[in-house]
């Protein structure tokens, strides 16, 4: 990250005194700051200015630039009097201020905001319960394409579970975050924070990534509950759990989104593990994505393995020499916490990827939509999956070794391609697919593409894919026309919705 003559505040200490001096220092105002005058200014003059603003988050209409000083100036003023309850966000918010009053001294041309943008190092505090006022011109990643000024009030979710978890499985870029308020850009299906959709006259490298825990909890919970009713699930009591329990939920989801983001950066990767400015067949990225999710499916069987067999031994006898103690002690209250959490995501992964992601969005280059399509397909016809009767039931016992099958599969194909040609990689990704799920019977790549694309650019193979290249099985027609006015119904909720 450059440094700037105004780099983010550290504050250090152990973490139980942070943790202390950060709670008291916020006071009983900043536990309920979303209902704050302060706040409510600073949200009602960025909504405001949000109607003048264009797409680039600039304002171009002359008669508008004396309405947008005063909302700007509202804006600074509500930062001013917020200031004091975020003292670990102090740099942050002072540099937002001074990049508000540039942008408005220089007549609202597109905003850059790249000072403040600096400042702001959230991954620095993930202390559980600390808040964070957010307030950038930005676009919200699966919600509006408008670079609008958004402001957002939020709660970091970081249990004592997930600290030691992340010991092991180290990520010091992860965020995990709760709503408590937020302007219309995320009042949508966003449910990330990422500092790539903030606009800036350059692009700085991003120490931190944030995604809303709550929001992906609440609507998980709405969805598979629909979908376990309408298929006649019979959910395993741990499931049924999460449908009950929002804060279950969202540790949950905490714990998943640890592992598979750092997943993006680890193993037998044949390229960019981000795909930055690569275009490719959309099918790549959907094997992408699954792969960090069939990887926290298969760390959180290792861990349920490793601390299940601790707690059956059960803590060491006086009779046994300390030396031999040790693999037998009892397990913290934490790691009882880890152990019930690694089941539970195994049954989010699941649930998350054939229920949602699968009939979510348009059939346009769907990625994620394909990832849950391939995942039921693929328990299906290893027989740990029955659509029989029309009700959906699991054989529970052989569904983690199915699924780590299916990694094991896209792990082989990656590591194989280290030593392919790109376009070779490709062929052999849409095999891995193609032998699971049925492409469309006018597909080009399905009939074998023609010699003048195979000794072409690879622009002609991306290009041959078919926006829908592997339809809707005839079960989620079904189940998505049944599903929509469910999964609708999801954009913009939180934790605070039942």
């Amino acid at each position: 990250m450059p440094m700037t003559a105004h780099t983010a505040k550290s504050i250090v200490g152990e973490p139980e005194v942070l943790e202390d001096a950060l709670r008291q220092s916020q006071g009983p105002l900043a536990e309920a700051v979303e209902t704050s005058p302060a706040w409510l200014s600073l949200k009602a003059a960025a909504i405001a200015l949000q109607t003048i603003q264009a797409q680039d988050g600039s304002i171009p209409d002359a008669e508008s630039l004396s309405e947008a000083r005063e909302h700007v100036a509202a804006i600074t003023a509500a930062i001013e009097k917020l200031r004091p309850l975020f003292p670990h966000d102090d740099d942050y918010l002072a540099a937002s201020v001074r990049d508000f009053e540039r942008w408005a001294d220089e007549g609202f041309g597109i905003p850059d905001f790249l000072e403040s943008l600096v400042a702001f190092q959230p991954q620095q505090h993930r202390i559980d319960g600390i808040r964070h006022l957010v307030v950038f011109p930005m676009y919200t990643q699966n919600g509006s394409s408008n670079r609008f000024v958004e402001a957002v009030l939020v709660e970091v979710i970081w249990p004592e579970f997930i600290g030691q978890l992340e010991s092991e499985y180290t990520n010091r870029l992860f965020v995990s975050l709760r709503f408590l308020d937020f302007t219309p850009g995320y009042d949508t299906n966003s449910a990330v924070l990422f500092p790539e959709t903030v606009a800036m006259r350059e692009t700085p490298p991003f120490t931190w990534g944030a995604i809303f825990q709550d929001r992906e909890a609440a609507r998980y919970r709405r969805v598979v509950r629909a979908a376990a009713e309408i298929t006649k699930l019979e959910l395993p009591a741990d499931a049924a759990r999460m449908l009950d329990d929002q804060a279950l939920t969202e540790k949950t989801f905490v714990m998943w989104d640890i592992i598979h983001d750092r997943t993006h950066m680890r193993g037998d990767l044949p390229f960019d593990p981000f795909m930055i400015k690569q275009r490719m067949p959309y099918f790549l990225y959907s094997l992408e994505e699954l792969r960090c999710d069939l990887t926290a499916f298969r760390e959180c069987v290792a861990i349920q393995k490793r601390l299940a067999l601790r707690q059956a031994q059960g803590p060491a006898t006086v009779a046994e020499p300390a030396a031999a103690a040790g693999p037998a002690d009892a397990l913290t209250a934490a790691e009882v916490e880890m152990l019930d959490h690694a089941r539970l995501v195994q049954y989010a992964v699941i649930f998350d990827r054939i229920f949602r992601f699968a009939i979510t969005g348009s059939r346009v280059r769907n990625y994620d939509g394909l990832g849950g399509q391939l995942l039921f397909a693929w328990l299906h016809q290893r027989g740990v999956l029955h659509w029989t009767d029309t009700s959906l039931a699991f054989d529970w016992d052989d569904v983690p070794d199915a699924v780590v099958a299916l990694a094991d599969a896209i792990d082989e194909l990656y590591w194989r391609s280290i030593d392919r040609p790109k376009t070779a990689h490709w062929l052999a990704a849409y095999e891995l697919v193609r032998s699971t799920l049925t492409p469309h019977p006018a597909s080009a790549w399905a009939r074998g593409l023609p010699d003048e694309i195979l000794t072409g650019a690879p622009k002609g193979f991306t290009d041959a894919v078919m926006d829908d290249e592997f339809p809707l099985s005839m079960f989620y027609e079904a189940l998505a026309k049944k599903m929509k006015p469910v999964i609708e119904s999801t954009a913009g909720i939180t934790g605070g919705h039942d």
